[in-house]
């Protein structure tokens, strides 16, 4: 069977589900992190470390599975992924309750499906930038924009089930989120899957860290992350200090907001993406993400402020999606191995740019605000890279040092 005769349709739809398990994987446990720590007698710092794990174990993910995963074959990768995804989060509810250290098993449950979270994020985006399409671009941008719609569909429908039946009923919402993993694992065994590179054709880790052009693309994809998670990560907290609301509105009006508008960026180019110019739709993203800020930071007006912040889920959207087509474009032999070190590139500015907001922030007496203005780095630094992109990836691609991979 060749590829014009296989429905690929089926492949990019289990895609969009696999977005949305990573979605469940990165936002349900901060949701009950407070209800964790009454139930289980936990202290700030071990919840906080909930979190430290589960980015640290997808951050290992991405390097190693640079090496293994085109030797394995994606279909086996992406299923086990689903199956640690599935089985962290049914661990979740039920490991408290049949081990004697209720945070040791919390921590086993985060440790399984952060490695299933860690291996979607790196499978996902090139299972789909393999499968033939028109404009490849626009389809990276609409199928980043599931995780947005994953991360509003957990935020709302796990809040909602605790406002309605109490905090007790916490219990049931890691088991009834992880059929979606199991049933999308058991469709990934079903759908075509094709590789972007052939058998041995593949760039290694050596050899892509030999060019330029790949360390700019890794620099991008660390302020895309920095610039997206600086503002998602304290977009509660945003929320409920300016508005003075409850946390479950804090959480609908900050984390929802923010990744409704990031979604419909993304969802605008996948639509679009054939009539637009993803470079310099990527340099007015930064320019509006820097402007988004400024106004969460400078404006006194609490509903100005929350406005910024919905402009800056806005103006992220294309960030990450973006330099995924723009470095599978110019560097096509890089394959899985590209991927996964641009993913661990995200990941880096994904922990880098919360951090150095609440750094700032506690050195500024708690002042959020300032934490924030702090972060304009990331998107300045974006727009710098991205005015430099052109002139600067045509000089690479005239080295002859390239040969055959570029």
């Amino acid at each position: 069977m060749n590829k014009q005769t296989k429905n690929y349709n089926h492949t990019i739809y289990a895609s969009y589900l696999g977005y949305i398990t990573q979605a469940i994987v990165n936002n349900l446990a901060p949701l009950l992190f407070l209800i964790f720590q009454e139930e289980f007698a936990l202290s700030i710092s071990q919840i906080t470390f909930i979190t430290t794990l589960n980015f640290a174990v997808q951050l290992a993910v991405d390097l190693i599975s640079a090496r293994f995963v085109d030797k394995i074959g994606y279909r086996i990768c992406i299923v086990a992924a689903h199956i640690f995804a599935a089985v962290g989060l049914i661990g979740m509810s039920v490991f408290p309750r049949i081990m004697s250290n209720s945070y040791g098993a919390l921590l086993l449950a985060v440790l399984f499906y952060a490695i299933g979270g860690g291996l979607i994020e790196v499978l996902i985006s090139p299972i789909v930038e393999a499968c033939p399409s028109k404009n490849k671009a626009a389809a990276m941008s609409l199928l980043h924009s599931f995780y947005c719609w994953g991360t509003v569909g957990v935020v709302g429908l796990s809040t909602l089930q605790l406002f309605l039946f109490g905090k007790g009923s916490w219990v049931y919402l890691p088991i009834i989120w992880s059929i979606l993993p199991l049933a999308n694992g058991i469709w990934f065994t079903k759908v075509p899957l094709e590789s972007l590179t052939e058998e041995n054709e593949g760039m290694s880790i050596k050899e892509l860290l030999r060019f330029r052009l790949f360390w700019l693309f890794f620099i991008l994809m660390v302020t895309a992350g920095a610039s997206e998670q600086a503002m998602s990560q304290w977009a509660s907290a945003f929320a409920e200090k300016g508005l003075g609301v409850s946390k479950t509105v804090g959480d609908l009006a900050g984390p929802c907001f923010f990744s409704v508008l990031m979604g419909l960026s993304r969802a605008f180019y996948g639509k679009f993406g054939e009539k637009i110019n993803l470079v310099k739709f990527i340099k007015g993203s930064s320019l509006l993400c820097i402007a988004a800020y400024l106004t969460a930071v400078l404006f006194q007006n609490p509903v100005m402020s929350l406005i910024g912040c919905g402009l800056c889920g806005l103006s992220v959207g294309i960030m990450w999606p973006g330099v995924f087509s723009l470095a599978s474009a110019k560097m096509p032999l890089g394959g899985t191995t590209m991927f996964a070190l641009l993913a661990l590139a995200g990941d880096v500015g994904c922990s880098g740019g919360p951090t150095i907001v609440g750094l700032v922030s506690g050195a500024f007496s708690e002042n959020l605000k300032a934490g924030l203005f702090a972060a304009i780095i990331f998107p300045v630094a974006m727009f710098l890279c991205m005015r430099a992109y052109k002139a600067f990836s045509f000089k690479i691609l005239s080295e002859k040092t390239v040969d055959k991979h570029i």
